[in-house]
């Protein structure tokens, strides 16, 4: 099993789950992180640091976000890994509960 990074993240970015990775799983897009689900080892650290709970365990993704399954693993193959925090994005608080915002995805 693997952890899911989901829409809430796009044009928000917090990295405080970055700084708790024993694996360095994620990745960084220039709005939006990803997971990588081959080096995930499900160790849950993650989830609780998100300041915009938008990380989710792969079985409790939402039926509405589904797609951010398939999206982290693709994105995750082209993106560059992140192992360290960093600010968020700028307007991170202004976006956090917006929904729909997959448009705005930056790849």
């Amino acid at each position: 099993m693997t952890f899911v990074v989901g829409e809430n993240c796009i044009n928000c970015k917090h990295t405080d789950c970055v700084e708790v990775c024993p694996v360095d799983c994620f990745y960084e897009g220039p709005n939006f992180l990803v997971i990588h689900p081959d080096e995930c080892i499900d160790c849950a650290l993650c989830e609780p640091e998100c300041p915009v709970d938008a990380i989710f365990s792969e079985d409790e993704v939402p039926a509405d976000q589904e797609v951010f399954t398939e999206l982290n693993a693709e994105l995750a193959e082209q993106w560059p890994n992140i192992t360290e925090m960093k600010d968020a994005m700028p307007d991170a608080e202004e976006w956090n509960g917006v929904e729909n915002k997959l448009q705005h995805l930056k790849r």
